[in-house]
């Protein structure tokens, strides 16, 4: 948001990269490749986390330390055994194998002996990066989003990766970026743009939509963005080794020449070191030079709002903003990206031109509507977007077939995991409505379900009201009212 404090203008050109090479890298030490990584400090009786937390400690003094320079000794936390070992047993259990087969379990009845051989592999420059294999999930408008799946050494050593990088880049990140960093999310994200649009000046709304984003993102510039603060070419060469290990989908490799594939967890926070030079900075120099009016930013990964007080800097931003996206191998979705009337005061001027309510727009699950309370004070009004509710409806009607012959108490307990993890994400107020709706849904489609179990006996209202009232919870608000000072100390 534009409130919090960011960057300084005279930081980062992302165009090119500094030459200087610090001396003193993560955990101090000279150039990686020359041998003296490998003696850095350890502490082997640490356990895995501590080591992690140790070892992360370390590079974040060195990035605190010289704060504009580049890293020169990083790749040994890599293959550290410590470091392999956290990364291992922080891993989700149960997911799908890559093309390598393994799984989890399997590698892990043998796991000292397979991570010893992972870090002699990496520390002597022979491990190699396996392709992701290619599967789809539906999507809620009805499209499929494609997923890369990594083989299990390759999130081991990811893992890894992403948290280094992560300690580095989260000294620079800008306040208003949410998506996949530590102690955010998207509630506050959410909150963000509540607040930045109560508060602020806010007339006019940009709902922006990157095409295609993590399948197009550029390698060369991707490169480049990792050197700046980079300067250990083996680490770089193991990024490099991802970017380049190809898709495996119906057993036909292809070779991937641009992207990253969602699903890897080193592309989340590549996404963000793109989208920090390609984007954050940019949009904070616009704002300070540029803008006439007040503006608001809330980006969450690839997702982003911005908003204006006049509408020339809004028509003014756009279109700079397809020209800088251009630059960097991206551009906007014609159809998804809108410029709209939206804030405290866009109800009564659409009145008096006589063109009905203001637009909606909708950003991370929710709808956003322009609304009032009771006082009749202007408030943003968040409502659980009603394609979404359709998908997971939908979702649960399939899952409810597959479990039609599982006993009571066990369906009932699913789906009361299944409301209360929406209650976790969609109860924020004044959407009580939208849960409630849910709820009902959710037991309509049980009765079908219980219904179809049993030929002989329909399943009156009266008594699936007493199941629904027994199994499964009401809705409820998990989240408070977006506020300033709430927003300030969180982030």
């Amino acid at each position: 948001m534009m409130h919090e404090q960011g960057q300084s203008d005279s930081r980062v050109k992302p165009e090119r990269a500094p030459n200087k090479a610090l001396s003193r890298g993560g955990a101090g030490g000279k150039a990686a490749g020359q041998g003296e990584d490998a003696t850095a400090p350890h502490t082997p009786d640490a356990g895995p986390e501590e080591g992690m937390l140790t070892a992360m400690a370390r590079i974040r003094a060195a990035v605190k330390r010289e704060p504009e320079g580049q890293l020169t000794a990083l790749y040994h936390h890599v293959y550290d055994m410590t470091q392999l070992r956290a990364a291992y047993l922080g891993l989700k259990r149960g997911v799908a194998a890559g093309v390598d087969g393994e799984t989890w379990q399997h590698y892990g009845q043998n796991l000292e002996a397979n991570l010893q051989e992972l870090s002699g592999r990496l520390r002597r420059g022979a491990y190699r990066a396996e392709p992701v294999r290619r599967v789809y999930i539906a999507k809620a408008d009805g499209r499929q989003r494609p997923l890369g799946v990594p083989a299990l050494e390759d999130k081991i050593v990811q893992s890894v990766v992403s948290q280094i990088l992560t300690v580095i880049w989260e000294e620079e990140f800008v306040g208003f970026s949410y998506g996949f960093r530590p102690g955010r999310s998207p509630h506050q994200a959410l909150a963000a743009l509540a607040v930045g649009i109560q508060e602020k000046r806010v007339n006019w709304v940009l709902d922006a939509d990157i095409r295609g984003f993590y399948d197009t993102l550029s390698h060369e510039w991707l490169v480049k963005f990792v050197e700046h603060r980079i300067g250990d070419r083996r680490m770089v060469a193991l990024i490099q080794k991802w970017l380049k290990a190809g898709v495996l989908e119906e057993g036909r490799w292809a070779p991937s020449e641009e992207g990253t594939p969602q699903g890897s967890l080193v592309s989340p926070v590549l996404a963000n070191v793109y989208l920090h030079y390609a984007f954050d900075l940019w949009v904070q120099q616009w704002r300070k030079r540029k803008a006439h009016g007040d503006v608001i930013v809330v980006r969450y990964a690839d997702d982003f709002v911005v908003g204006f007080e006049h509408c020339e800097d809004a028509e003014r931003f756009q279109g700079e903003l397809a020209e800088r996206l251009a630059k960097f191998n991206l551009q906007l979705h014609a159809e998804k990206t809108r410029l709209i009337e939206f804030g405290r005061w866009a109800v009564a001027k659409r009145v008096r031109r006589g063109a009905g309510k203001p637009e909606t727009f909708d950003f991370l699950g929710f709808t956003h509507i322009c609304g009032k309370t009771r006082s009749g004070r202007f408030v943003v009004l968040r409502q659980t977007m009603r394609k979404r509710m359709r998908a997971k409806l939908k979702a649960i009607k399939m899952e409810l077939k597959r479990r039609l012959h599982v006993p009571l108490p066990d369906q009932a307990r699913w789906l009361a995991s299944v409301l209360q993890g929406h209650y976790q994400y969609y109860g924020v107020p004044l959407n009580s409505r939208a849960l409630a709706t849910f709820r009902y849904r959710v037991v309509a489609l049980w009765k079908r379900a219980l219904e179809r179990r049993s030929q002989r006996q329909r399943l009156t209202w009266e008594r699936m009201e007493r199941l629904a009232r027994h199994w499964l919870p009401n809705p409820r608000i998990c989240h408070p009212y977006p506020s300033l000072q709430r927003l300030l100390v969180k982030t």
